[in-house]
């Protein structure tokens, strides 16, 4: 390839993440609007979460002070301002949402990385025995499996796994990010993650990392099984129709064996379609992180959201979701960014 074909595919990689690039804040404003605006649809947050405990008149003082007398465009104009300079707003016990968002965000995206580690280490593996045993009753099997992972509500799974392997067994912790008294020692690591397996690392006691490693168990399981059933199926049936391209055909006709041709050929194009729906499965977890860390008292941003929304505190959930809405649009940006590595096609 010329030098010119070079420049002319680095210029087309160049614009393609640049275009997505700016699509980030893009992405970010529209779902922060939207939450924006379906809050105040409900109402306002004073009178949500106070109504019935005070007297109208210290409601209407409250909501002056908030500034929620104000038209719902300056409202709106002032919380887009707020979040430009990193202010995510205050919840009802007076605790800053960026507070909240660095305590408990760690914990959550903790917990995400577990049950990827859970998705990847069962989905893969599975989905490409199904695809090179296809039609056998293994195939059957995993594709059923592939279902019920995907189909079965995330809590109901985190119930079972806990009176099986926690209740009845009892090999596992029912809840919790670590015992009692090895998360009051975890408190005084400096410096202070609120990633529990770095702060116990940090802290130099195996015993007090085997802890945390044995609480993050049933909670990865149970929200890493959802995304394998996916990863089963996308594996599946992209090696299978891979196995089936000219190139693979090519490969088996110089000799190599079967083995050989679905390693080297077909698995690795076989990987981009679960690179490219990665980032949108990320997103999925972060969502449904709200129930699993709920079901395991695993006290992370989903934990603390659910709780906000008990509480009826709209400017908390407001300031958590638009830190999530930023890291799902950060995330697929990395994920294009590895898609375009792996395969030049998307560049142009």
């Amino acid at each position: 390839m010329g030098k010119g074909g070079r420049d002319s595919r680095q210029l087309a990689l160049l614009r393609y993440l640049g275009v997505r690039l700016l699509l980030i804040p893009v992405t970010a404003w529209i779902l922060v609007t939207v939450v924006f605006f379906l809050m105040r649809v409900v109402g306002d947050p004073i009178s949500a979460a106070l109504g019935g405990r005070m007297t109208q008149e210290q409601i209407e003082s409250r909501k002056e002070a908030a500034g929620l007398n104000r038209p719902i465009l300056s409202q709106y104009w002032d919380y887009l301002s707020g979040l430009l300079h990193g202010d995510l707003g205050h919840s009802q016990d007076n605790r800053q949402i960026s507070e909240v968002v660095v305590t408990y965000g760690a914990a959550s995206l903790e917990l995400v990385f577990w049950a990827l580690i859970v998705a990847f280490a069962v989905g893969i593996p599975l989905g490409r025995y199904a695809a090179t045993h296809r039609d056998s009753a293994a195939d059957t099997g995993l594709r059923l499996f592939a279902i019920l992972a995907y189909a079965a509500p995330v809590f109901f799974v985190g119930l079972l796994l806990k009176l099986v392997f926690a209740v009845q067994l009892g090999w596992l912790p029912v809840a919790g990010r670590a015992a009692t008294n090895v998360e009051l020692q975890l408190q005084h690591v400096s410096p202070k993650t609120n990633i529990m397996v770095i702060d116990a690392i940090l802290y130099g006691d195996p015993g007090y990392l085997v802890d945390v490693l044995k609480h993050a168990v049933l909670p990865a399981v149970a929200l890493g099984l959802l995304t394998a059933g996916i990863f089963v199926r996308l594996v599946r049936i992209n090696l299978i129709q891979t196995l089936r391209a000219d190139y693979v055909d090519a490969a088996r006709a110089r000799g190599l064996s079967q083995r050989v041709v679905t390693g080297r050929h077909a698995f690795r194009n076989a990987m981009i379609p679960i690179v490219t729906v990665m980032g949108m499965q990320i997103a999925t977890m972060l969502g449904a992180s709200v129930l699993t860390e709920t079901t395991f008292e695993w006290k992370g941003l989903g934990y603390q959201l659910a709780s906000y929304l008990s509480a009826r505190d709209f400017v908390a959930v407001q300031g958590i979701v638009a830190f999530i809405a930023l890291i799902v649009a950060v995330m697929s940006f990395l994920v294009d960014v590895l898609v375009a590595l792996i395969d030049p096609r998307v560049r142009f």
